[in-house]
């Protein structure tokens, strides 16, 4: 079943959506050792909810929904060779968090999301299905290093164990890959900077005819610019409703022409935007660039809302973008 994406204006997501009961199950099971037969079967039912939602919301571009990842880092970290998960640590307040820790060489030995990407693409009805994951720079940053004592020398391992599962993806048919970066703008120094896009060389400067999109929200953005403009990506994908859009004038200083994700949705408020409001949100967009370029989508991934929540303010983006290929392209 084939599925025309829309030339302007294209609807998508980040990546996670609110996590369904059989979803939390599976967590539990993971947790305990047990990723047996019942804990595939509750991982395969969840992201068939998730695509369901997805589609009734009427997205264009969606994922898997992350449903079988917890946590973004940890969840990598368990399936990659060279990791342990540590007790949990305090973070702040009263938030826990078990962290990964660095024990040997980083390194992959295992397809890790593939059969999910290709459990989505068989449900999503002809809609293309991005692949998310999570990228060496915020999985170096958000981990314990007893191992490599180099931060450089485990990006670079980071990155090429996360290529394995880029060329298997590709070859399975995916045709949009993005690197989840969320650590990147959090202490953005420029060697920081500098080293993120060398790892993205890594993983993405060699493809072809697939979208390379590289997801950062909340933090300092701005400090990542000029450079951010020559990273091997095509699509810059980010938060910009939570800071009421500061980051367009910046945009428009260095004459941005790449696609832009461009964030409608706050994702940390239960307030569901109104499709009017949408609608002249995305035409501050078009100050940046043309509609073709502008990918309609919330700021950030969708978990931490109500699912109820999430799916009316999907339906209203969607409905808004509707509106602005009527009105506005």
């Amino acid at each position: 079943m084939g599925y025309k994406l829309p030339e302007k204006f294209v609807t998508t997501v980040v990546g996670s959506y609110p996590y369904f009961p059989e979803a939390l199950k599976a967590f539990r099971l993971r947790k305990q050792g047990k990723k047996n037969f019942e804990y595939e079967r509750l991982v395969r039912e969840a992201i068939k909810k998730t695509i369901k939602d997805y589609i009734s919301a009427g997205v264009d571009l969606i994922s898997d929904g992350e449903q079988r990842r917890e946590d973004m880092a940890v969840f990598f970290a368990e399936e990659l060779r060279g990791f342990e998960i540590s007790d949990y640590v305090r973070i702040f307040d009263n938030v826990y968090y078990r962290k990964p820790v660095i024990v040997d060489k980083i390194e992959w030995n295992h397809e890790i999301i593939v059969k999910d990407w290709k459990y989505a693409a068989k449900l999503s009805q002809g809609r293309p299905v991005k692949v998310t994951l999570t990228g060496p720079y915020t999985m170096y940053s958000w981990s314990f290093d007893k191992y490599y004592g180099n931060m450089r020398k485990a990006v670079f391992d980071l990155a090429e164990a996360l290529s394995h599962e880029i060329r298997i993806l590709i070859k399975g048919g995916a045709e949009y890959i993005q690197i989840d970066e969320p650590a990147l703008s959090t202490n953005p120094k420029k060697e920081d900077v500098i080293l993120a896009r060398e790892a993205l060389e890594i993983m993405l400067g060699r493809l072809h005819n697939v979208k390379r999109i590289l997801h950062i929200c909340y933090g300092k953005i701005e400090r990542l610019f000029p450079e951010i403009l020559d990273f091997p990506i095509d699509q810059l994908d980010l938060e910009l409703k939570n800071s009421k859009y500061i980051l367009l004038e910046l945009l428009k200083e260095f004459s941005f022409d790449k696609e832009l994700g461009f964030g409608v949705i706050d994702v940390h408020n239960e307030k569901v935007e109104s499709i009017e409001e949408i609608l002249e949100d995305i035409r501050l967009g078009l100050e940046i660039v043309p509609p073709e370029k502008i990918f309609v989508k919330p700021d950030c991934g969708l978990k931490r809302l109500k699912r109820e929540i999430a799916l009316a303010k999907l339906k209203n983006m969607v409905k808004a973008a509707v509106e602005a290929r009527e009105k506005l392209a």
